[in-house]
């Protein structure tokens, strides 16, 4: 036998549901992606790979969109595109759309990556080679 289950005497009262549009969560950036890439009037040529350190050449000019400011802004200091998608959230494909954008206008620098030294200086070599021989 199941024990009787407890019914409220008066209907609990429901909070007015949000109006559309209006989550409770995260906000979401409500611009299409297609216009935050610009339109798409000339050829992008731009070899960017997502280890490409990009340098800001100068401050954010008037006309630029708030997309464009906030990566001139980061770039203050070299960052990687996929550290500038991460940072901005937007895709990939939109990052380097913006960053093609500005190198052709000038307003900022890709470098490769700096990458370390393959070979081990010779001084390290020797010291290593010295104290294995002295065990």
């Amino acid at each position: 036998m199941t024990p009787p289950q407890r019914q409220r005497r008066q209907p609990r009262e429901q909070p007015p549901s949000p109006p559309p549009g209006s989550g409770t969560g995260k906000q979401k950036n409500p611009e299409r992606l297609f216009v935050v890439a610009g339109p798409d009037g000339g050829e992008r040529d731009g070899d960017l790979d997502l280890v490409a350190l990009i340098v800001a050449r100068s401050d954010p000019p008037p006309a630029a969109t708030p997309e464009q400011s906030a990566l001139l802004r980061l770039t203050t200091t070299p960052l990687s595109v996929a550290e500038l998608s991460a940072y901005l959230n937007l895709p990939f494909s939109v990052i380097t759309v913006l960053l093609t954008d500005m190198l052709a206008a000038g307003l900022v620098t890709a470098r490769a990556p700096i990458v370390r030294q393959t070979v081990a200086d010779r001084s390290i070599l020797e010291a290593v080679m010295h104290g294995l021989q002295r065990l």
